[in-house]
């Protein structure tokens, strides 16, 4: 209520000053009109009383601005009945008659303003002095017809921008949305990377140690610590990629295909030998980039791991001018043949590394090699695409 009062302040102070700023011009000017209106009453109390009715009822035009219009109609009409001159206090009914113009329905102000014209038209009928008759209704009908049509037409242009500013609110905040569901895709996308790599690696590690344990637990060892490392290095990743979600935290540089070798490493100790070559001259370049390619790398030796049963895979990075192609392949094996799962079947980390290569103008490649196994090919540009 306290903040609702306070929204209402400013309004009051303006219709204040409105109201004080009319009651003196009309106590002052009056006088004055009434010099050039030889055939007016002269002003004395009851004009001024009306003056100052009509002049202090526009304290009330925000509140009750029917109300105020049919006061000020009231206190003007009763003016021009007992012959006061013309003047300021006209002006109250212009304000009263664009308050209901600006602030109410079309319908509603049209009535109202319509009832305030009859009061008005009463003076150029019947009058103490003399009356103007029907050649009066023209120029009646101006203090009427004007500030109403002004009214209507900045109610009109408010309500339009009203709906401008709601409508514009809405676009920010599906944006909003829009960004903050490819957001959390990303950070999706990234953990299934990072995860999932790492939980590879680690079964497979595992599986090694437990077959090994019971006849030679010292090879056993060599797996049991292959397993603390990658899953240290896979925590360390996925601390590096939740931290850029962290409101204020410091963004660590995000993986790229100079991790590789490291890569190549941790997944020969899993048990699959990783042989990466390079073709074009290596050369910095922009971070999505070097992300996605490392990434669509990891996913696809990832699956070689899982589903292919070999226990050997190629890696090919190739830089042209225009951009990258990472390549990687795998033999296949016996069963895979007979119906296993292929190293690149359709899947979420499919899904994930053709949107992530598409997302920056790319084209990925899937499929089974004539002579056995799979084959992973991506491409990725490194200038914008038009």
């Amino acid at each position: 209520m306290r903040r609702d009062g306070q929204g209402r302040w400013p309004g009051l102070a303006a219709d204040a000053v409105l109201a004080l700023v009319l009651l003196g011009f009309g106590l002052l000017a009056t006088g004055l009109a009434g010099e050039n209106q030889p055939g007016s009453r002269p002003v004395d109390a009851a004009c001024r009383a009306l003056i100052v009715v009509a002049a202090l009822a526009l304290l009330a035009r925000r509140r009750a601005p029917v109300v105020t219009l049919g006061v000020v109609g009231v206190a003007v009409s009763t003016y021009l009945v007992l012959a006061y001159p013309y003047g300021p206090i006209l002006l109250t009914f212009l304000v009263a008659v664009y308050t209901v113009a600006v602030l109410l329905p079309l319908r509603t102000a049209a009535v109202a303003t319509g009832g305030a014209f009859v009061l008005l038209l009463i003076h150029v009928l019947w009058s103490r002095g003399s009356a103007p008759g029907w050649a009066g209704v023209l120029p009646a009908s101006a203090w009427v017809v004007v500030p109403f049509a002004v009214g209507v037409v900045v109610r009109v242009n408010r309500e339009a921008a009203a709906r401008a500013r709601a409508e514009q609110a809405r676009d920010r905040a599906a944006q909003a949305r829009r960004q903050a569901d490819e957001e959390r895709l990303r950070i999706a996308q990234e953990v299934h990377d990072v995860v999932g790599h790492g939980l590879a690696a680690i079964s497979m590690q595992a599986d090694i140690a437990l077959h090994l344990l019971p006849k030679r637990p010292e090879q056993a060892e060599v797996a049991l610590t292959a397993i603390s490392r990658t899953s240290r290095e896979a925590l360390d990743e996925l601390r590096v990629t939740l931290g850029a979600v962290r409101r204020g935290a410091e963004r660590e540089p995000v993986p790229g295909l100079a991790r590789l070798p490291a890569l190549r490493d941790r997944l020969a100790g899993a048990g699959l030998t990783v042989e990466l070559r390079v073709t074009g001259t290596p050369r910095d370049l922009p971070a999505g980039v070097d992300l996605a390619a490392y990434r669509v790398a990891q996913e696809a030796l990832t699956n070689v791991l899982r589903h292919a049963g070999v226990a050997r895979a190629e890696v090919t990075v190739g830089y042209r001018a225009d951009g990258i192609s990472i390549e990687v392949t795998d033999r296949g094996a016996a069963d895979q043949r007979a119906g296993a799962t292929p190293a690149g079947a359709p899947g979420h980390g499919l899904a994930g590394m053709r949107e992530r290569v598409a997302a920056l103008g790319g084209r990925l490649a899937t499929g089974p090699r004539v002579d056995g196994g799979f084959r992973v090919y991506a491409e990725l540009p490194t200038e914008p695409t038009t």
